[in-house]
């Protein structure tokens, strides 16, 4: 396995370990009758940052399989990487902030979910983009 691909699923298993821990607060919100965008604030944190480490795991199985070039497939990694570690801060404050992070015109830790979650959105979109080639290209 290339070293892009093994850093790819390296941070794989801490998004993974951190969305799994990520059902505790979702368990409590659904035990305290929280509200129903809190519940479903916790519901999206644990759920898609397991989704997002999957696909981590995922593209980490097929990047060696590519004829890239090591640059190429650092783009990739580091794409997807930046995307989760961006998700991971954002999911979690949208829960505690109760704010979904979708208008740019927050403060403070609102803010902060927003930019998250463009970030994580922007990174992720271009790691998909860059893999479509990759893979386009190994077709050549």
């Amino acid at each position: 396995m290339n070293p892009a691909a093994q850093q790819l699923a390296f941070h794989g298993t801490i998004v993974l370990l951190f969305a799994l821990l990520l059902g505790a607060p979702y368990a409590r919100a659904i035990k305290s009758n929280a509200f129903a965008q809190v519940v479903n604030s916790w519901r999206v944190a644990h759920q898609s940052l397991s989704l997002g480490a999957a696909i981590m795991f995922s593209v980490a199985a097929v990047l060696p399989t590519l004829a890239t070039s090591p640059t190429l497939a650092w783009s990739v990694a580091l794409c997807f990487i930046v995307s989760s570690y961006a998700f991971c801060i954002a999911t979690p404050l949208a829960a505690i902030t109760k704010d979904r992070g979708l208008a740019s015109g927050a403060s403070g830790l609102a803010r902060l979910v927003y930019w998250g979650n463009i970030v994580g959105a922007a990174s992720s979109l271009i790691g998909a983009i860059v893999l479509v080639f990759a893979a386009g290209a190994s077709l050549l």
